[in-house]
């Protein structure tokens, strides 16, 4: 793996950490986007270049990309070590480890003008390649990193199977060189920034932005939703507003044969939110309304619909 000559010992080494770290990046990214559309309950609330394309097509098109995201990682990193030994000497199958390695270089220059297409086109949108981290519109430094594991991918072509490298002085220069590639993915990874931030900082339910799209997946995935499905007359709620750490929606249903309607109070948390209900029928005092269509809590105040489905007031 090293050489008596510096320039051929770090080439060397660079070339031999390229496949499995680019194996690690493409699976922690593919397993962040899964473990987004596990909490939001949908492959549609993915961000990134998916959402240039039509509509119909943005669900295959996202499940198709982070299958082969996770199939290429395995792939690296199982082409990367030895499948055998013959005299002492490990055996390597360079065939297959080409044919990775090629199709990641080209995986990563497809992802480079998807980037670039996207940042012309949807400059709100996060490149979405890491989950929920990656929300920040996308920047030229998440094109520089596709560039640069485009290039990694390149030069790991002709690398051998890997191997532990000898306890000497080498083995510090490849933990180096380890460790100073994994920095500069670091600097042009806006995702870093993120984490950190989650990691130190939770904020107040009162403050926390929640789309009102996740919190819609929350409540049709409950079992309070499951208690009021067969009743309820639309698909779409009638009404919608947030009170401080609660988001209120409210649907049109059918009960005992009369018009009435369900108030769901959903809890402003990112994870296995409280759900609770409270159903209110039409009654004649209530203003009138087109025949069919019940009147939205809205329009009959925010206060009975919060009081009865949280028993909590709203501050005046």
């Amino acid at each position: 793996m090293t050489s008596p000559e510096l320039p051929a010992t770090l080439w060397a080494d660079l070339q031999d950490i390229q496949p499995p770290l680019i194996a690690g990046i493409l699976l922690g990214g593919s397993l962040a986007k899964l473990g987004r559309v596990l909490h939001s309950g949908s492959v549609d609330s993915g961000l990134g270049p998916t959402q240039l394309f039509p509509l119909r097509l943005r669900r295959p098109l996202a499940m198709l990309m982070n299958a082969f995201e996770m199939s290429l990682g395995i792939a690296l990193l199982v082409t990367v070590f030895p499948v055998g030994t013959r005299g002492g000497a490990a055996l390597f199958a360079p065939r297959a480890a080409t044919g990775a390695r090629v199709a990641a270089a080209a995986f990563f220059l497809v992802c480079v003008a998807a980037l670039a297409e996207l940042r012309g086109r949807r400059p709100d949108l996060g490149c979405g390649c890491f989950g929920d981290f990656s929300t920040q519109p996308t920047g030229w430094r998440s094109i520089a990193r596709a560039a640069l594991l485009t290039g990694a991918a390149l030069i790991s072509i002709e690398s051998p199977a890997l191997y532990l490298p000898p306890r000497d002085h080498g083995s510090l220069l490849f933990f180096g060189i380890v460790c100073a590639e994994l920095a500069l993915i670091a600097v042009l990874s806006p995702e870093v920034s993120e984490a950190l931030l989650r990691l130190g900082y939770t904020d107040p339910c009162e403050l926390r932005q929640l789309p009102a799209g996740r919190t819609l997946t929350a409540l049709h995935r409950s079992g309070q939703w499951r208690k009021h499905a067969r009743a309820i007359t639309t698909e779409l709620p009638i009404d919608m507003w947030r009170e401080l750490c609660w988001r209120y929606v409210v649907y049109p249903c059918r009960l005992d044969g009369e018009n009435a309607e369900v108030v769901f109070a959903v809890q402003l948390k990112r994870r296995r939110p409280l759900i609770q209900t409270a159903v209110l029928p039409v009654t004649a005092d209530w203003p009138a309304a087109a025949p069919g269509h019940p009147v939205p809590a809205q329009g009959r105040g925010h206060q009975e619909a919060m009081q009865l489905s949280t028993g909590v007031y709203p501050q005046p």
